[in-house]
């Protein structure tokens, strides 16, 4: 293993364990039926695919001793496939072997990983030694030398030896198997990939351009940050190396091609400025279409467009030798379709798409759709415990009914008593005995009271108990559906920085909450809305430097992006520092377009004057932006915060900015209500839809044209009754 390998990326090494845990079955099981049946090509195909999956799973987390291992038991099993060997009992024990130690190593702590390959280093190395020996067995037609020499010529193409040795610290430093060539070309997947390594690699791609992404625009901030090269040449180096694992060559080329740009960097050679970052982020663009490519289309894609990535690779080494810039070509070949975030900053259409009909990529960790959702393994042993706690909670149920019906026995034992009195006055029984069953029913009675008074009191203990229980569960299970707002937003400083140039704006976009945790379902759902309020806030809020300037404003404008809990609802603002809305304006496009009178629109406030932007096809603007189209967006945002159970509100000062804000519900799971009682029926009504509860004193409310209402806020709220 690589010392100072980051074990901080916890779902990959995950994924590792779990990809060795099944591809270490598979090895067992075939093993054991390969004894019953040496020559056979299906079993001995299987066992060279699971060898071939381990292998690349651990060369992706960089466990180089594992890859050693799984790399030596494949050529044993490609040479028995060949037929150069024939795998006896003996060599499938010492195979099994192998398959135990992959095993345990797919179990170790990452905090004891490293001692634990320090201490079990010997034990490998002679496990693969061994496995050496045994695809080299001397056989009737091949020697053991031309054995060796024909397997490296059909392997080597997919598979890099790697040293016992390599820290990872000085992985920017390594010559690499294969030199970058003039051209880089891509090989056709190999029929031997494994669905799971190929979503492996799309995982890894997409996780890395992030990273790539956010730290390229943290770049142009800090320049000569060596935490941020350091970061971009890690992420680099890691889709490099997935990318080798699945045969994806050309992508092996760019991201090598990325990877020496950055180490340049890093030592100085070279800086950084904002155009080679446009560059290197078209790089970061180029990587992410090659993950999101269906597999049927990979091969056909990669090939059209194989010249304008190597165009690209040229531009790369130019950058890093300080030579003159070749041109870049263009991807002409379709692309895979993106997200809506991505659709805006590549295409621009005019008007802008309705993200409700928009089709946004399949992402990797959403392979399952709605069936699936990731759980962490604390959150799974706490939501256990607690069904745990329910299962105990519910067969006290039980026991606690029986102790009720005992009390109903004792109450029939009182009435039986009192029956027995009253026959007793009939019959003329003397005073005395009259006298002494009173006192047995009174004392019963105390005795039922008592028992009754205990039964209270442990019930409503339990109630307790169960009420602390079900909201702890409902609150895991909602945590569990929870991701932070940032998971959300990733694309959106990439497409206000891409925007915003070509708007020739200057733009601090700001992200306040990335921390806050929203419902995956919701998140989903906003990503569209925010991304049309952003765009129109670039487009039509925010002014050129030029107008900034002459307006005595700051030549870079503000833009604010924040989510927050507040009253147990999710709030999410987008507010610009721009030029606000010309109410006014507005006053006189709602009369041209006969909304209402003029009258009318004379009357109405600001604020009931903007939401007249949220109706279909409605703008003040009268030429479509490629940008924010004309009445597109708006609508769209209203239609899916309704649609969540969720309220916009917009607010501007004319010079000052805008401000949109969306308060929505913290689940779907559960709706929160307020509940009331209108003539012994209850009602519930949506907390999102409450502004204020308040009781109004009769002599507050006044009546006009037959109408009620009462004035709050210096403003009339008219009433609707209730029946």
């Amino acid at each position: 293993m690589t010392s100072g390998n980051d074990f901080s990326s916890m779902p990959m090494i995950d994924l590792f364990r779990l990809e060795a845990e099944s591809h270490c079955e598979t090895l067992s099981a075939n093993l054991l039926e390969l004894e019953q049946n040496p020559t056979d090509t299906n079993i001995l195909e299987s066992l060279m695919r699971a060898a071939h999956s381990i292998k690349g799973a651990a060369r992706i987390v960089e466990l180089d001793k594992a890859v050693h291992l799984a790399h030596a038991m494949e050529d044993a099993f490609v040479a028995a496939l060949e037929e150069q060997i024939t795998l006896n009992k003996d060599n499938i024990d010492i195979l099994l072997k192998g398959v135990d130690l992959l095993g345990e190593i797919s179990k170790v702590e990452e905090e004891s990983a490293e001692q634990w390959f320090r201490d079990h280093n010997d034990r490998i190395d002679e496990l693969a030694a061994r496995y050496v020996e045994i695809s080299l067995q001397e056989s009737p037609e091949v020697s053991p030398t031309d054995a060796k020499s024909t397997h490296i010529l059909e392997t080597e193409q997919v598979r890099e030896t790697i040293p016992d040795e390599s820290p990872v610290e000085d992985f920017a430093e390594e010559e690499v198997s294969e030199p970058i060539a003039e051209t880089a070309t891509n090989q056709p997947l190999s029929d031997l990939q494994d669905l799971s390594m190929l979503d492996l690699f799309r995982m890894e791609a997409e996780n890395h351009c992030e990273v790539l992404s956010s730290n390229l625009l943290g770049l142009e901030k800090e320049p000569n940050s060596s935490a941020l090269l350091e970061s971009l040449m890690r992420a680099a180096h890691s889709i490099k190396g997935a990318a080798r694992v699945v045969d994806l060559n050309i992508a092996v080329q760019l991201a090598h091609a990325m990877e020496d740009v950055f180490v340049a960097s890093q030592k100085g050679k070279i800086q950084l400025d904002n155009s080679n970052i446009d560059i290197l982020l078209k790089g970061v663009d180029i990587l992410n279409d090659i993950a999101q490519v269906p597999t049927d289309e990979i091969n056909v894609w990669l090939n059209t467009n194989s010249g304008a990535i190597n165009s690209l690779i040229k531009v790369y080494q130019a950058i890093e030798n300080h030579e003159t810039l070749p041109a870049i070509e263009l991807i002409t070949a379709p692309k895979p379709e993106s997200t809506a975030t991505e659709q805006v900053k590549k295409d621009h259409p005019a008007p802008a798409p309705d993200p409700s009909k928009e089709k946004p990529a399949r992402r990797v960790d959403d392979i399952a759709g709605a069936r699936a959702i990731r759980v962490s393994a604390e959150n799974m042993s706490r939501l256990m415990g607690l069904a745990g706690e329910v299962l105990i909670e519910s067969r006290w149920l039980p026991s606690f009914a029986a102790k009720l019906q005992r009390l109903k026995h004792r109450q029939d034992e009182l009435l039986n008593l009192a029956d027995k009195i009253i026959e007793d006055s009939e019959s003329g029984i003397l005073e005395e005995t009259k006298e002494l069953r009173t006192k047995e029913i009174y004392n019963r009675i105390n005795n039922c009271r008592d028992y009754l008074e205990k039964k209270l009191n442990e019930i409503e203990k339990h109630a307790r108990h169960s009420t602390e229980i079900s909201y702890r569960l409902y609150h895991e299970a909602i945590e569990s559906r929870m991701r932070p707002f940032a998971d959300g937003i990733k694309g959106f400083p990439r497409m206000i920085r891409d925007l915003s140039k070509e708007l020739g704006k200057e733009v601090e976009f700001e992200i306040i909450g990335p921390e806050t945790m929203v419902d995956r379902e919701i998140l989903e759902k906003m990503e569209a809305p925010l991304n049309h309020l952003l765009r129109n806030s670039l487009d039509h809020g925010i002014e050129t430097p030029e107008e900034r300037e002459a307006a005595g404003k700051p030549k870079k404008a503000t833009l604010r992006l924040e989510a927050r809990h507040s009253a147990g609802m999710l709030s999410i603002v987008v507010k610009d520092d721009g030029k606000g809305i010309d109410v006014e304006k507005l006053r006189q496009a709602v009369i041209d377009r006969k909304l209402t009178t003029e009258e009318m629109a004379a009357d109405l406030n600001d604020s009931e004057l903007i939401e007249f932007l949220f109706l279909p096809n409605f703008s003040t603007k009268k030429k479509v932006s490629k940008v924010s189209g004309r009445g597109v967006g708006l609508d769209v945002v209203h239609s899916v915060v309704h649609e969540v159970r969720g309220v916009v509100r917009a607010s501007s000062k004319l010079g000052k900015g805008t401000s949109f804000e969306m308060q929505l519900p913290l689940t779907l799971s559960v709706l929160r209500a307020l509940l009331t009682e209108i003539f012994n029926e209850p009602y519930a009504f949506p907390l999102v839809n409450i502004d204020h509860v308040m009781r109004v004193p009769r002599e507050s409310i006044k009546e006009i044209e037959g109408r009620q209402y009462f004035t709050f806020n210096e403003k009339s709220i008219g009433l609707v009754s209730a029946r």
